[in-house]
């Protein structure tokens, strides 16, 4: 499989099996995001993943915000964490903030970004569903995900990661606007 083809088949996939995700597959990986681009090689990220009872917990803590934010949806609610249920291995991931420069901060984020995309290219490759969340069960903009995780203040999430052996079969094609519509040639 080619880079491009990686990036044609490339899914967000959010219904796994419960096959558990094999070790040496989750390094693999982790391996991957490390060889993302980044300024000044300052390697801003760090993983932190989640199996066992940290899974169930975060079950919890995303049931609670879910409850909260949509009180009169329980139907959002219940499809909402049916994925989470369901997922074999969570990933949070998070960006260093750099005090005092929040370009350098910003930076960061972006290096995380690619990081994170790296890692979808080689779960593609690996045969691993994935899905970045921000939003929702993602909690990325909720300060107890951070506390959750126990990151330092000098961290802030960027993606969480729902990652496991796809249950269902991909589509055959995903509609996309052609780039031709999407770039201008300056001469």
């Amino acid at each position: 499989m080619t880079i491009f083809e990686a990036l044609k088949n490339r899914r967000a996939v959010r219904n796994y099996t419960t096959q558990p995700v094999e070790r040496e597959k989750i390094e693999r990986l982790l391996e991957a995001a490390t060889f993302s681009p980044n300024d000044r090689m300052r390697e801003p990220w760090h993983f932190y993943v989640l199996q066992g009872q940290a899974l169930a917990n975060y079950e919890t803590l995303a049931h609670d915000y879910l409850v909260e934010r949509f009180p009169t949806k329980p139907n959002l609610v219940e499809s909402s964490l049916k994925v989470v249920q369901t997922t074999p291995v969570v990933i949070v991931v998070t960006s260093d903030i750099v005090d005092g420069d929040a370009d350098a901060t910003k930076d960061n984020v972006f290096a995380v970004s690619t990081a994170i995309m790296s890692m979808w290219l080689v779960a593609e490759e690996l045969g691993l569903g994935f899905v970045w969340r921000t939003r929702g069960v993602g909690l990325v903009h909720d300060p107890a995900m951070h506390q959750f995780i126990q990151a330092p203040a000098n961290q802030q999430v960027v993606g969480t990661i729902f990652l496991g052996y796809p249950a269902e079969e991909k589509e055959t094609e995903k509609k996309r606007t052609s780039y031709t519509e999407k770039t201008t040639w300056l001469l």
